[in-house]
């Protein structure tokens, strides 16, 4: 996912018109402006939970970002539906991953299960997947990723005005994820933050925070939803979180049927 608006998109066309004399130079569109005291993602070490997706193996780019989601048999992931096509099966998730290193490991998806909705007319409702990964060999044993990494319980979508910190991979390679801390707010029914940096694979990236009285992470959002996670850098979105999400994870735990996803259409910006 690359959240380019179409203003953004326009100024790109035109620069390259006027570069091959078809169009004398105009003024440059320009995204709105971001509210003011809007803050911006900083690189860290990364978290143990989170990391990105490789198609293609490890030394090429990664693109969208995943996260290990709490499930009876420790082997899923959580990310955006518009960020899988196929069955991605064979796909890599590198949780942690910092500077092209892998401290968690490197783990091989096996299926994928996306809401009804998602497959039949992309409703951004439901753009939300979960990925089954194989286990591995830990120390000659065979491992779940959440008995290495730890996992985030799904929790509901996130209230307006709740705190959480959004972790993610912009899409690259040898690279560092970033994390903005913000407050939630509703833009025609899907929850979302201002913050500066979020570009192209930061889609599928969760919005973590603590739940109260626990040693526990609650994952209640990812960003996608409305146009695909938003069309400017500093504007990002979720789907709001329901059941039905939670029917994924049941649907995996018992292996039934999973998805052939098709590619995600036109994200509407």
């Amino acid at each position: 996912m690359i959240r380019f608006s179409r203003a953004r998109v326009a100024t790109v066309l035109a620069t390259a018109l006027v570069a091959m004399g078809i169009m004398s130079a105009t003024p440059a569109l320009a995204d709105p402006p971001a509210p003011p005291g809007t803050p911006t993602a900083t690189a860290f070490d990364g978290t143990s939970t989170v990391g990105p997706l490789f198609r293609d193996g490890l030394d090429q780019h990664h693109e969208c970002t995943a996260s290990v989601v709490a499930s009876p048999h420790h082997d899923l992931l959580l990310t955006a539906a518009h960020c899988v096509s196929g069955t991605a099966a064979g796909w890599e998730f590198a949780p942690g991953y910092r500077n092209g290193r892998t401290p968690y490991g490197v783990w091989t998806v096996t299926h994928a299960y996306v809401d009804p909705r998602w497959s039949s007319g992309q409703d951004p409702r439901y753009d939300y997947a979960i990925l089954q990964v194989a286990d591995r060999s830990v120390g000659h044993r065979k491992t779940a990723i959440q008995d290495v990494t730890g996992a985030n319980v799904l929790g509901p979508a996130p209230r307006a005005g709740q705190a959480i910190t959004d972790v993610a991979y912009n899409a690259g390679i040898d690279d560092l994820p970033i994390r903005c801390s913000v407050t939630v707010a509703y833009t025609d029914g899907f929850p979302g933050f201002d913050c500066h940096g979020y570009v192209g694979g930061s889609s599928g990236s969760p919005w973590l925070s603590e739940l109260p009285g626990t040693h526990l992470t609650e994952v209640s959002g990812i960003i996608g939803g409305l146009h695909q996670g938003g069309c400017y850098e500093y504007a990002s979105y979720s789907s709001p979180l329901t059941w039905q999400a939670d029917t994924l994870i049941l649907r995996a735990t018992l292996g039934q049927h999973p998805d052939v996803v098709p590619a995600a259409g036109s994200d509407g910006c």
